[in-house]
């Protein structure tokens, strides 16, 4: 075991358990990187499913390769909690709950990797402070002089194709059938997948998918984030589990979409158990490992 990962862990605070995995699935993973010359990796995962925890461990091993490497989370490009008020009154009111295709702003992100392709200068990335439901100030983005060698970008919905009219038509749980039964909110959605989305997350150079064993975990995992948070911010713009399960239903039909799609189109595929523990994974694309 290489003692300056167990270092590493121990001062990030990440669980012992990922020592495990390093030689198996992050030397691996980082060697792929460097092998192709990847400037923008795609890290895709249902909500709690390890996302974050991937790609700054996957930066950590980068780094020791001497790449300068950054992270950015979908989700540090939501629209502001004013913004997505305003596309609630103006379209759907379903619109207001950030998360979906269509609350993100995709321009931002579409100037963070052209920013990386140019290979100059400064930029701010963005941030988005989720326990007040708004974008942290400008003045606490993360300032870099430089674009990085690489970019890992990270997100639930990264990588998930649009679905077909016919897929549309039924709604998928009782948000959609009680507050959405025209359809209307889901053809937004899907419109913004397919024509703004779509084009983005073609700019990737490769995909890595955290592939979760179903829909049934995602709630479970995602209560795990919520009480860390809740832990962190003491409460403050935290939700309790109704709140919770609602909030996840508004994902509910992408996130089973992507589970079903989505292995058809990551270049690896890493199978998790019900416990987010990791399995072999799958090279599917790019030359393999």
């Amino acid at each position: 075991m290489d003692s300056t990962f167990a270092e590493y862990i121990r001062q990030a605070g990440l669980p012992e358990a990922l020592l495990s995995y390093h030689s198996q699935l992050y030397q691996p993973l980082a060697d792929w990187v460097v092998k192709n010359r990847f400037k923008l990796v795609g890290i895709q995962g249902t909500q709690g499913s390890g996302k974050s925890t991937l790609a700054e461990v996957l930066k950590w091993h980068l780094e020791g390769r001497g790449l300068r490497v950054e992270v950015l989370s979908i989700d540090d490009l939501y629209l502001s909690h004013a913004d997505r008020q305003a596309l609630s009154r103006g379209i759907h009111p379903l619109l207001a709950t950030r998360g979906v295709p269509g609350t993100h702003d995709v321009a931002l992100g579409r100037q963070v990797i052209s920013w990386v392709q140019s290979g100059s200068g400064a930029f701010a990335l963005p941030r988005f402070d989720k326990a007040q439901d708004d974008r942290a100030p400008r003045a606490s983005w993360q300032h870099c002089d430089a674009p990085p060698d690489v970019l890992l970008f990270e997100g639930w919905c990264v990588g998930i194709p649009a679905q077909s009219e016919a897929e549309l038509r039924q709604p998928v749980n009782e948000l959609e059938a009680k507050e959405d039964a025209s359809g209307e909110w889901r053809q937004f959605v899907n419109d913004q997948l397919q024509y703004l989305y779509a084009p983005w997350f073609a700019q990737l150079n490769a995909l890595v998918v955290l592939q979760a064993p179903g829909f049934e975990q995602v709630f479970a995992w995602r209560k795990k984030q919520e009480d860390a948070l809740r832990a962190c911010k003491q409460g403050q713009g935290v939700m309790d589990e109704t709140a919770l399960r609602r909030f996840i239903s508004h994902y509910e039909r992408l996130t089973r979409h992507g589970l079903a799609t989505l292995p058809g189109k990551a270049d690896v595929l890493i199978p998790l158990d019900n416990n987010q523990h990791p399995g072999t994974a799958q090279w599917l694309k790019q030359g393999g490992h």
